[in-house]
């Protein structure tokens, strides 16, 4: 094997071989001489371990075997369990955890440089050996010093246990070979020990912190076992050793920085009581993983990493595989900024290995293909050539040594027998690495705002000029009254929102105008779209990571301005929403609202990110989804990709999805407290079902972007026996009650993330005085022989939209007949015309200029009548026409039926849609439902013409 080496290496590892040779070390196993000069050549800590300090290592490891497999956790903790069964004092502890650190080193090391490993198995082994190694020694710490100093005790008697948090690579299962270990102390609650003197938790755990530390860091005739660094703890080396949890809480809620949310990314409990850790990190993830999307992690790694390279650069370290140009560190960041940015909204980026992030983040389009690929690749290498450093004489070492010799034998550990390729690929991938962070954490341009001069913009936000001078920069720059907006943003710029920011966010802010004023100079209508955007900017100035959002992506500035310009409701909604602004980032995405199907993925997703359990965090998630999937739709609309009808359809697949997803949630909670809802007696016992229709706008396929939803509740379950199967049974009546108002209480409740849908009710059978939740025999008897002809008129809108499928015939089997029941057509006529007189003195325009679209003569609302008479006069002989719910297709089939001549059939259908057309213009601007008369005149002389030809009303008009 010796040939096979690099020829600079041979003699080096024949000398290695040799030596080890005389000490008896190198078993005569084929695999072992087949490998031993590659090792000998890699690693003189191999080499030295196994001929000076045990000659016996190698011999014991091929005779258990355990140098030909890899370990498990349970393994690595049983072979040092053993071992400190034995121990009975300090001294032997120390002697134990130091031989066995070697022994298992000795066992990696092999493993990796024979190519027996791949890095993950080198990581997590490392990984685990240090663990065991921290929570072995805890508890035989604990043991002892619990029987000088007796038991610590909360204030209620709970024995309390010591939890040592691992930080960075350890924390994230990818400790390199010769690191040094990040812990924090901490234990549960203030107390104190049971012994003969009592002593505060604090200072037992403080000692037992100091003794801990001692275990494992202290210098003995075997070295050391790990090198222990506490300064992440809070407040550094300053601060206590060990801490309370509620200390710690504190700390990192009020005082916590934001490179050290960096680095509880990967914090998790490595020793002590591990149920209590990971509460611990539980209750902490507030702290590291925000609500919304926090943009400013950007700049605030961009400052971390400034800090580093500058003193890379003091200290001339700028080969360092770690810290470097291009080096581990920078793929770190890139993943972890995303984690940071993200990880409060989608729970799969919180994991503590790095590898597994950039996974996710290729798989979920976050990162191109290549890009992560890139990074996977380099990751991979880096982490490879550090071992390889590391495992060369065990030191805490990063950098590739500059020796061509030691240089070779450096690469021949990362798996390279010539160096220049060795060379070649660390600098091709370091250069790669460099090219994706800059990619990422490049700072933005003001230069980026499109067409306008930057000076101009910057002149007129940052330099406070007077007024005239600010006037006279907006006409340059095309903004039409500048004098309006010059006192507008000389208002906001010297206002109380301004005032109150910190310095990092008054940094932001003004970061952000001179790209915003710019990027609205080029809007169609400049002046509205900068009045539009700065509301939102007032906003939502404070949580200034959302300013950082829209500076380190102009992409999402440009969307923005362009949305605001063209729509004052948009405008609205996203400053009423501000998570939204993450919708903005792709524009590919934003203009392509997502068909049925895609809704019920995406919302599936999002919940799955949430626990089961936590109704309050669901409820948040549904609002996210809806108002994310409403904006798409809006940006489709106010960009002319969408066409009205197929807005309307989009906007309800949203409502529908939505409605569906809280109703099975909502019968979840129900079901798990009260068991599920059963009738029936004997062989005949069955599941009792429900089903919710839609009214209204929502039924008749017609949802705006403000509609209310209204619906009714119904349910099969009848009989004397209806009760829930749980344990706390309920009436089913009661039951489908309360799944009801728990469905309206999800949609309609205000939260921080608003309301999802107002609820409307009333058109349930007997309106308020009603139940809840109907059974479907209630439902039918009440339609046949109690409902007045408006509730009928309502019936023709109305369409199940969730529940049992059979449940939903059931209803549609019921409405058929009810509509399609005999009517007296006079008298119909006559009820229907007055329904609709009364209904346009209360709610027409009072101003003879204007015409109110929906309420006023050969408006909106005389074609719903129209259409509601003819096809209840005419479903007993012509059922066909019951079919649908939506206006276009109810007039086609009562043209089908003859019951309209197709002339009036297509002038209504024309009248509707631009009636349509025109409300949703003037909603998308926030203006009222009316426009002045002559706008409409020809649509509504047809409507009118034809109410008056239906029902003989002669009355002005």
């Amino acid at each position: 094997m010796l040939h096979q080496l690099p020829e600079s290496l041979q003699d080096l590892a024949a000398a290695n071989i040799a030596k080890m040779e005389a000490a008896g070390a190198i078993p005569d196993e084929p695999r072992i001489t087949s490998t031993i000069p590659l090792v000998a050549a890699a690693s003189d800590f191999v080499t030295n371990s196994c001929s000076e300090n045990d000659s016996n290592l190698l011999h014991d490891l091929c005779t258990s075997k355990q140098l030909f497999e890899p370990s498990t956790r349970e393994q690595l903790r049983a072979r040092l369990q053993e071992k400190l069964d034995k121990v009975s004092s300090e001294e032997q502890l120390l002697a134990e955890l130091r031989q066995y650190r070697r022994r298992e080193a000795v066992r990696i090391a092999y493993r990796s440089l024979a190519g027996w490993a791949d890095l993950e198995e080198t990581l997590d082994e490392t990984s685990e050996m240090a663990e065991a190694a921290i929570d072995l020694a805890l508890h035989w710490l604990y043991t002892s010093l619990t029987k000088r100093w007796g038991v610590p005790r909360d204030e209620h008697g709970n024995a309390q246990q010591m939890v040592v948090l691992g930080m960075g690579k350890l924390g994230g299962h990818e400790l390199n070979f010769s690191s040094d270990l990040d812990l924090i102390f901490a234990f549960p609650q203030q107390g104190e020990t049971d012994g003969k003197r009592p002593r505060s938790n604090d200072e037992f755990f403080v000692k037992l912190g100091r003794q801990l530390i001692g275990a494992l860091d202290a210098v003995t005739v075997d070295g050391r076992a790990f090198r222990i660094d506490m300064r992440l703890r809070p407040n550094g080396d300053a601060g206590p050793l060990a801490l309370p949890f509620s200390a710690i809480e504190t700390y990192y809620e009020s005082q916590g920085r934001e490179w050290e949310r960096y680095a509880m990314i990967k914090a998790r409990c490595v020793g002590g009581d591990y149920t209590a850790g990971d509460a611990l990190t539980r209750d902490l993830r507030p702290f590291v993983y925000r609500r919304y999307l926090d943009y400013g992690a950007l700049e605030q790694l961009r400052e971390t990493k400034e800090m580093i390279v500058n003193e890379v650069r003091r200290r001339g370290a700028e080969e360092n595989l770690k810290t470097g140009e291009g080096g581990i560190r920078e793929v770190e960041f890139v993943a972890q900024a995303f984690q940071l940015i993200r990880g409060g909204r989608d729970a799969n980026l919180r994991s503590r290995r790095l590898m597994k992030t950039l996974y996710y983040l290729r798989d979920q389009g976050i990162l191109t293909p290549r890009s992560a690929d890139e990074l996977i690749e380099a990751y991979r290498f880096l982490r490879r050539a550090e071992n390889a450093v590391q495992m060369l004489a065990d030191e805490q070492s990063h950098t590739v040594p500059q020796d061509p010799v030691l240089r070779a034998r450096v690469a021949l550990g990362a798996g390279f027998t010539d160096v220049h390729n060795f060379e070649e690929k660390l600098e091709h991938l370091r250069a790669q690495v460099h090219d994706h962070f800059e990619q990422v954490f490049s700072s933005p341009q003001v230069e980026n705002a499109p067409e306008v001069q930057p000076s101009t913009a910057t002149l007129i936000w940052n330099e406070s000029p007077s007024n005239e001078e600010t006037i006279t920069r907006l006409q340059e720059i095309g903004f039409e009254h500048p004098e309006l907006l010059a006192e507008r943003l000389r208002h906001f710029h010297d206002g109380s929102t301004v005032r109150s920011l910190s310095t990092r966010g008054r940094k932001r802010l003004d970061c952000l105008m001179p790209l915003l004023i710019g990027a609205c100079a080029q809007a169609r209508r400049p002046t509205r779209a900068l009045e539009r955007t700065l509301d939102l900017v007032d906003t939502v100035a404070r949580r200034t990571a959302y300013l950082a959002l829209l500076a380190e992506h102009p992409m999402a500035l440009s969307q923005l301005v362009q949305l605001c310009d063209g729509s004052a409701w948009v405008a609205r909604f996203i400053t009423a929403h501000p998570l939204l602004l993450d919708e903005l980032l792709d524009p590919r995405s934003l203009y392509e609202p997502l068909g049925r199907a895609s809704l019920e993925e995406d919302l599936d997703y999002r919940l799955s990110q949430v626990e089961s359990m936590d109704l309050e965090q669901q409820m948040e998630v549904v609002r996210q989804f809806k108002q994310a999937q409403q904006l798409k739709v809006a940006a489709a609309d106010v960009s002319g990709a969408a066409p009205l009808m197929v807005v309307s359809d989009y906007l309800t697949n949203i409502a529908e999805v939505t409605l569906h997803r809280t109703i099975e949630l909502c019968y979840q909670h129900l079901t798990r407290k009260h068991g599920h809802p059963r009738c029936g007696e004997g062989n005949n016992q069955r599941l009792a079902h429900y089903a919710v229709v839609a009214y209204g706008k929502f039924g008749g396929l017609e949802l705006g972007y403000n509609s209310d939803l209204d619906l009714v509740f119904i349910h099969d379950s009848c009989g004397q026996a209806a009760v829930t199967d749980g344990q706390r049974p309920l009436d089913n009546q009661a039951f489908f009650s309360r799944l009801a108002q728990r469905v309206i209480h999800f949609l309609n409740t205000p939260t921080p993330g608003g309301i999802v849908y107002e609820i409307d009710t009333r058109l349930r059978p007997s309106g308020k005085a009603g139940l809840m939740s109907t059974s479907i025999e209630a439902f039918y008897a009440y339609q046949l022989h109690n409902a007045w002809t408006w509730e009928h008129q309502a019936l023709v809108r109305a369409r199940p939209v969730a529940g049992d499928e059979q449940l939903c015939q059931r209803f549609n089997k019921i409405r058929s007949e009810v509509l399609g029941l005999q009517r007296d057509s006079a008298q119909l006529k006559e009820q229907v015309s007055s329904m609709r007189e009364r209904q346009r003195r209360e709610k027409g325009s009072s101003d003879r200029r204007l015409f109110d679209i929906k309420n006023d003569h050969g408006g909106i609302s005389d074609i719903e009548f129209i259409v509601q008479y003819l096809v209840l006069v005419s479903a007993h002989d012509h059922p066909e026409v019951v079919r649908y719910t939506d206006k276009i297709r109810l007039l086609r089939a009562l043209a089908d039926a003859e019951q309209l001549s197709s002339v009036d059939a297509h002038r209504l259908a024309n009248a509707y849609r631009s009636y349509r057309r025109r409300l949703h213009q003037l909603a998308l601007q926030d203006e009222e439902m009316a426009v002045e008369c002559e706008e409409l005149q020809p649509q509504r002389e047809a409507v009118t013409e034809l109410w008056q030809r239906i029902f003989n009303n002669n009355q002005d008009h």
